[in-house]
Protein backbone atom coordinates (compact mmCIF):
# COMPACT_ATOMS: atom_id res chain seq x y z
CA UNK A 1 0.00 0.00 0.00
CA UNK A 2 1.49 3.33 -1.10
CA UNK A 3 0.37 5.20 2.03
CA UNK A 4 2.02 2.64 4.30
CA UNK A 5 5.24 2.95 2.32
CA UNK A 6 5.26 6.71 2.91
CA UNK A 7 5.88 5.86 6.59
CA UNK A 8 9.05 3.93 5.74
CA UNK A 9 11.06 6.70 4.07
CA UNK A 10 14.38 8.16 5.19
CA UNK A 11 12.61 11.50 5.62
CA UNK A 12 9.52 11.73 7.89
CA UNK A 13 6.15 11.99 6.16
CA UNK A 14 4.71 15.47 6.68
CA UNK A 15 0.93 15.21 6.93
CA UNK A 16 -0.85 18.37 5.78
CA UNK A 17 -3.92 18.57 7.99
CA UNK A 18 -6.97 19.85 6.11
CA UNK A 19 -10.60 20.63 6.87
CA UNK A 20 -12.22 21.34 3.50
CA UNK A 21 -11.61 21.25 -0.25
CA UNK A 22 -9.69 24.57 -0.48
CA UNK A 23 -7.21 23.51 2.24
CA UNK A 24 -6.71 20.19 0.42
CA UNK A 25 -6.08 22.10 -2.80
CA UNK A 26 -3.39 24.18 -1.05
CA UNK A 27 -1.68 20.96 0.07
CA UNK A 28 -1.80 19.67 -3.50
CA UNK A 29 -0.32 22.90 -4.83
CA UNK A 30 2.57 22.55 -2.37
CA UNK A 31 3.26 19.01 -3.58
CA UNK A 32 2.17 17.29 -0.37
CA UNK A 33 2.45 13.51 -0.40
CA UNK A 34 -0.53 12.98 1.89
CA UNK A 35 -3.24 14.86 3.75
CA UNK A 36 -5.15 14.11 6.92
CA UNK A 37 -8.30 15.70 8.27
CA UNK A 38 -8.19 17.63 11.55
CA UNK A 39 -11.18 16.70 13.72
CA UNK A 40 -10.81 19.90 15.72
CA UNK A 41 -10.78 22.11 12.63
CA UNK A 42 -13.78 20.37 11.05
CA UNK A 43 -15.69 20.56 14.33
CA UNK A 44 -15.00 24.30 14.65
CA UNK A 45 -15.90 24.83 11.00
CA UNK A 46 -19.36 23.37 11.69
CA UNK A 47 -19.85 25.04 15.07
CA UNK A 48 -18.98 22.13 17.38
CA UNK A 49 -16.41 21.50 20.07
CA UNK A 50 -13.83 18.80 19.40
CA UNK A 51 -14.61 15.44 20.97
CA UNK A 52 -17.25 13.72 18.82
CA UNK A 53 -19.89 16.45 19.12
CA UNK A 54 -19.85 16.31 15.34
CA UNK A 55 -21.90 13.39 14.00
CA UNK A 56 -20.22 10.73 11.90
CA UNK A 57 -22.57 11.52 8.99
CA UNK A 58 -21.40 15.14 9.00
CA UNK A 59 -17.77 14.03 9.04
CA UNK A 60 -18.50 11.56 6.23
CA UNK A 61 -19.95 14.33 4.06
CA UNK A 62 -16.88 16.57 4.51
CA UNK A 63 -14.57 13.63 3.77
CA UNK A 64 -16.59 12.76 0.66
CA UNK A 65 -16.17 16.27 -0.73
CA UNK A 66 -12.42 16.36 0.04
CA UNK A 67 -11.85 12.89 -1.44
CA UNK A 68 -13.74 13.78 -4.62
CA UNK A 69 -11.52 16.81 -5.17
CA UNK A 70 -8.01 15.51 -4.53
CA UNK A 71 -5.74 12.74 -5.76
CA UNK A 72 -3.61 12.85 -2.61
CA UNK A 73 -3.55 10.00 -0.11
CA UNK A 74 -6.19 10.89 2.47
CA UNK A 75 -6.25 9.88 6.13
CA UNK A 76 -9.20 10.73 8.39
CA UNK A 77 -9.22 11.63 12.06
CA UNK A 78 -11.93 9.34 13.43
CA UNK A 79 -11.47 10.58 17.02
CA UNK A 80 -12.40 7.59 19.26
CA UNK A 81 -14.43 5.96 16.48
CA UNK A 82 -17.75 7.83 16.91
CA UNK A 83 -18.90 4.77 18.87
CA UNK A 84 -17.70 2.54 21.71
CA UNK A 85 -18.92 -0.51 19.79
CA UNK A 86 -16.16 -2.18 17.71
CA UNK A 87 -18.63 -3.41 15.08
CA UNK A 88 -20.00 0.12 14.61
CA UNK A 89 -16.48 1.55 14.37
CA UNK A 90 -15.67 -1.02 11.66
CA UNK A 91 -18.76 0.15 9.77
CA UNK A 92 -17.52 3.74 9.98
CA UNK A 93 -14.06 2.76 8.75
CA UNK A 94 -15.59 0.74 5.91
CA UNK A 95 -17.66 3.72 4.77
CA UNK A 96 -14.54 5.92 4.76
CA UNK A 97 -12.57 3.25 2.90
CA UNK A 98 -15.31 3.16 0.26
CA UNK A 99 -14.77 6.90 -0.24
CA UNK A 100 -11.10 6.29 -1.04
CA UNK A 101 -9.66 6.96 2.43
CA UNK A 102 -6.37 5.09 2.97
CA UNK A 103 -5.80 5.70 6.68
CA UNK A 104 -7.52 6.67 9.91
CA UNK A 105 -6.54 8.01 13.32
CA UNK A 106 -8.28 6.53 16.33
CA UNK A 107 -7.58 7.77 19.86
CA UNK A 108 -7.58 6.23 23.34
CA UNK A 109 -9.45 9.06 25.04
CA UNK A 110 -13.02 10.35 24.96
CA UNK A 111 -14.63 13.66 25.88
CA UNK A 112 -17.47 13.65 28.39
CA UNK A 113 -17.37 17.17 29.83
CA UNK A 114 -13.62 16.56 30.19
CA UNK A 115 -11.24 14.46 28.09
CA UNK A 116 -10.26 11.23 29.86
CA UNK A 117 -8.11 8.27 28.92
CA UNK A 118 -9.82 4.99 28.20
CA UNK A 119 -8.58 1.92 30.06
CA UNK A 120 -5.56 0.66 28.10
CA UNK A 121 -6.53 -3.02 28.19
CA UNK A 122 -10.15 -2.32 27.20
CA UNK A 123 -9.13 -0.03 24.36
CA UNK A 124 -6.61 -2.63 23.15
CA UNK A 125 -9.37 -5.24 23.11
CA UNK A 126 -11.57 -2.90 21.05
CA UNK A 127 -8.69 -2.18 18.70
CA UNK A 128 -7.94 -5.88 18.28
CA UNK A 129 -11.57 -6.59 17.38
CA UNK A 130 -11.51 -3.74 14.84
CA UNK A 131 -8.29 -4.82 13.13
CA UNK A 132 -9.36 -8.49 13.09
CA UNK A 133 -12.68 -7.68 11.44
CA UNK A 134 -11.07 -5.38 8.88
CA UNK A 135 -8.64 -8.17 8.01
CA UNK A 136 -11.55 -10.62 7.59
CA UNK A 137 -13.31 -8.08 5.37
CA UNK A 138 -10.07 -7.61 3.37
CA UNK A 139 -10.10 -3.86 4.02
CA UNK A 140 -6.56 -2.54 3.88
CA UNK A 141 -6.30 0.75 5.74
CA UNK A 142 -3.57 2.34 7.87
CA UNK A 143 -4.64 2.41 11.53
CA UNK A 144 -2.76 5.23 13.25
CA UNK A 145 -3.48 4.84 16.96
CA UNK A 146 -3.30 8.02 18.99
CA UNK A 147 -2.43 7.81 22.66
CA UNK A 148 -3.25 10.91 24.71
CA UNK A 149 -0.92 10.29 27.63
CA UNK A 150 1.17 13.40 26.96
CA UNK A 151 -1.83 15.50 25.95
CA UNK A 152 -3.42 14.74 29.34
CA UNK A 153 -0.10 14.85 31.21
CA UNK A 154 -0.75 11.55 33.01
CA UNK A 155 1.38 10.31 35.91
CA UNK A 156 4.51 8.34 34.94
CA UNK A 157 3.88 9.45 31.39
CA UNK A 158 6.87 7.73 29.80
CA UNK A 159 6.12 4.31 31.28
CA UNK A 160 2.39 4.64 30.64
CA UNK A 161 3.01 5.59 27.01
CA UNK A 162 5.44 2.72 26.46
CA UNK A 163 2.92 0.30 27.96
CA UNK A 164 0.15 1.54 25.68
CA UNK A 165 2.37 1.45 22.59
CA UNK A 166 3.14 -2.23 23.17
CA UNK A 167 -0.52 -3.07 23.78
CA UNK A 168 -1.64 -1.24 20.64
CA UNK A 169 1.13 -2.76 18.55
CA UNK A 170 -0.01 -6.23 19.62
CA UNK A 171 -3.62 -5.28 18.81
CA UNK A 172 -2.78 -4.56 15.18
CA UNK A 173 -1.97 -0.84 15.04
CA UNK A 174 -0.16 0.33 11.88
CA UNK A 175 1.37 3.37 13.57
CA UNK A 176 1.41 5.29 16.86
CA UNK A 177 0.54 8.97 17.24
CA UNK A 178 1.70 10.78 20.40
CA UNK A 179 0.38 14.36 20.41
CA UNK A 180 2.02 16.92 22.74
CA UNK A 181 5.29 15.04 23.17
CA UNK A 182 8.06 17.63 22.70
CA UNK A 183 11.36 16.63 24.33
CA UNK A 184 13.91 15.10 22.00
CA UNK A 185 14.93 12.44 24.54
CA UNK A 186 11.28 11.44 25.15
CA UNK A 187 10.63 11.14 21.42
CA UNK A 188 13.74 9.03 20.90
CA UNK A 189 12.66 6.72 23.72
CA UNK A 190 9.30 6.17 22.02
CA UNK A 191 10.78 5.44 18.59
CA UNK A 192 13.06 2.87 20.26
CA UNK A 193 10.06 1.26 22.00
CA UNK A 194 8.41 -0.01 18.82
CA UNK A 195 9.02 -0.92 15.20
CA UNK A 196 5.82 0.93 14.28
CA UNK A 197 6.10 4.43 12.75
CA UNK A 198 5.89 7.14 15.41
CA UNK A 199 3.83 10.24 14.61
CA UNK A 200 4.34 13.56 16.43
CA UNK A 201 2.30 16.76 16.38
CA UNK A 202 3.13 20.40 15.76
CA UNK A 203 3.98 21.94 19.15
CA UNK A 204 5.75 25.14 20.28
CA UNK A 205 8.85 23.30 21.54
CA UNK A 206 8.87 20.42 19.07
CA UNK A 207 12.37 19.89 17.60
CA UNK A 208 12.87 20.78 13.94
CA UNK A 209 12.23 18.21 11.24
CA UNK A 210 15.90 17.31 10.84
CA UNK A 211 16.23 16.42 14.54
CA UNK A 212 12.95 14.48 14.40
CA UNK A 213 14.39 12.49 11.51
CA UNK A 214 17.55 11.76 13.51
CA UNK A 215 15.59 10.40 16.49
CA UNK A 216 13.51 8.11 14.30
CA UNK A 217 10.20 9.93 13.80
CA UNK A 218 8.46 8.80 10.62
CA UNK A 219 5.36 11.01 10.53
CA UNK A 220 4.74 14.65 11.47
CA UNK A 221 1.26 16.22 11.71
CA UNK A 222 0.27 19.89 11.59
CA UNK A 223 -2.95 19.35 13.55
CA UNK A 224 -5.40 22.24 13.87
CA UNK A 225 -2.71 24.90 14.32
CA UNK A 226 -2.74 26.20 10.73
CA UNK A 227 -6.53 26.40 10.87
CA UNK A 228 -6.37 28.43 14.11
CA UNK A 229 -3.60 30.64 12.73
CA UNK A 230 -5.61 31.32 9.56
CA UNK A 231 -8.57 32.61 11.55
CA UNK A 232 -6.32 34.68 13.83
CA UNK A 233 -4.98 36.32 10.68
CA UNK A 234 -8.54 36.84 9.41
CA UNK A 235 -9.38 38.68 12.64
CA UNK A 236 -6.25 40.86 12.41
CA UNK A 237 -6.94 41.71 8.78
CA UNK A 238 -10.58 42.54 9.51
CA UNK A 239 -9.50 44.86 12.36
CA UNK A 240 -7.13 46.66 9.99
CA UNK A 241 -9.93 47.18 7.47
CA UNK A 242 -12.19 48.62 10.17
CA UNK A 243 -9.42 50.80 11.66
CA UNK A 244 -8.18 52.10 8.32
CA UNK A 245 -11.68 52.35 6.82
CA UNK A 246 -10.11 50.91 3.69
CA UNK A 247 -9.45 47.57 1.98
CA UNK A 248 -5.82 48.50 1.27
CA UNK A 249 -4.57 46.02 3.88
CA UNK A 250 -5.82 43.12 1.76
CA UNK A 251 -3.89 44.18 -1.31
Amino acid sequence: MEFKQLHQQKTPLLIYNVWDVPSAKVAEKLNAKAIGTSSSAIAQLLGYNDGEELSFSELEYIVKRISANTKLSLSVDLEAGYSRNPAQIVQHITKLHNLGVVGINIEDSIVDEERTLLDAAEFSKTLSEITSQLQKDKIEIFINVRTDTFLLNVANVLEETKKRIKLYENAGASGIFIPCIEKEADIKLMTETTKLPINVLCMPKLPNFNILKQVGVQRISMGNFLFDHMYNQLEKMSKEIITQQSFNAIF
